[in-house]
């Protein structure tokens, strides 16, 4: 791939024209009123419902197992079954999905290029592909036409683009977006609709953190009762500050006694209600942040929640409701996207049960 930054590859190789952009930093999407960057940092990143929302719809999407059909009739051996199975030498078939999907939860938006055969070129791909690769959503920008459909991509880095353009014959991007009410171009994600749970979600952890830090006890008070209502000096009151943050804060404190002179007394506080409430805050948004991405809580091992009588129905419901029209959605838009290059009658599809088979026979 070092060489491709080198010098241009030969017609006959296979690489993606994207492959530039591989080692560079991420760029700043525009396709969104929040930075892409900023918002996977704070949801996929560091917080952990929203990262196993994403991680078990995506693997488990992946591993649904494909078909490649001619006229109805399934054929292993067909040349776009083989290309799935390898989609490119870095991926396969699960691995190029599983990204594919993980993109389309994080971003709302998911980008795949079909890397085309020895003799072609961007502008003018011709024939079946050689590799599939998917490319970031937050690099990649839409390129609208005159009738406000798009007439090709951009994937830019670092100051360096590639231009992608779009034929009705054999388009090289495939773009994959969930529905946006609001834009024409880009999709919502999941992981968007859920930032406010989120925030809620890692500001009480943050809160639990510094409550450890201080030797997991709630704060106190040290009254100074001196005589005749006198007040402590500015001396005073700075060695006794000092003091209780460097001897008396942090978990390696935990349990060391005060010692106080000098008329100061220690009033211990108790917990208020709000205290008393973060756990619950942030148990109800991280059900709000699984029912964003059509995840059960009870697969997440959420607290209290008892919508589904037992883990089998709430994995079935899962599979049911989130998984399989994921999935049958990509596969149509990979049927029409690369089926016309291998003839009249090629689709992709879920592999249906045995025992469906054997019922409709």
């Amino acid at each position: 791939m070092l060489s491709f930054l080198r010098r241009p590859a030969p017609p006959e190789a296979k690489a993606s024209a994207a492959a530039l952009a591989t080692f560079h930093t991420t760029g700043r999407p525009a396709w969104t009123p929040r930075d892409l960057a900023a918002l996977t940092r704070e949801s996929y990143v560091r917080n952990a419902i929203a990262h196993r929302c994403v991680r078990l719809i995506a693997q488990s999407a992946a591993t649904v197992p494909l078909a490649v059909s001619v006229a109805g009739r399934p054929q292993t051996d067909h040349p776009l079954a083989v290309l799935l199975s390898r989609p490119n030498p870095a991926q396969d078939c699960c691995a190029l999905l599983e990204s594919l999907y993980g993109h389309l939860q994080i971003a709302g938006n998911a980008y795949l290029e079909a890397v085309s055969g020895p003799g072609s070129t961007p502008s003018d791909p011709v024939g079946p592909p050689r590799e599939l690769h998917t490319l970031r959503p937050d690099r990649m920008r839409v390129i609208p036409g005159q009738g406000g459909w798009p007439e090709g991509y951009e994937y830019r880095v670092g100051g360096r683009a590639h231009r992608f353009t779009q034929s009705d014959d054999a388009a090289p991007i495939l773009h994959l977006k969930t529905f946006h009410p609001l834009d024409d171009h880009y999709g919502l994600s999941p992981l968007e609709a859920a930032a406010i749970p989120v925030d809620i979600h890692n500001a009480a952890s943050r809160w639990n953190k510094a409550l450890l830090d201080n030797a997991a006890r709630p704060s106190g008070a040290v009254v100074y009762n001196g005589p005749d209502g006198g007040t402590l000096s500015e001396g005073q009151y700075a060695r006794l500050k000092d003091q209780l943050e460097t001897r008396h804060q942090g978990s390696a404190n935990a349990g060391r006694p005060i010692l106080l002179e000098g008329g100061l007394d220690w009033k211990p506080m108790s917990f208020s209600p709000s205290d008393m409430e973060f756990q619950k805050a942030k148990d109800s948004a991280a059900r709000e942040i699984a029912l964003a991405f059509g995840v059960p809580p009870m697969l997440l091992g959420l607290p209290g929640d008892a919508t589904y009588a037992n883990y089998a129905e709430a994995n079935r419901a899962f599979h049911t409701q989130t998984i399989l029209p994921l999935v049958r959605k990509t596969l149509s838009a990979l049927t029409h996207w690369l089926g016309p290059r291998y003839g009249e009658g090629v689709s992709v599809d879920v592999v249906k049960p045995a025992c469906e088979e054997s019922a409709k026979s």
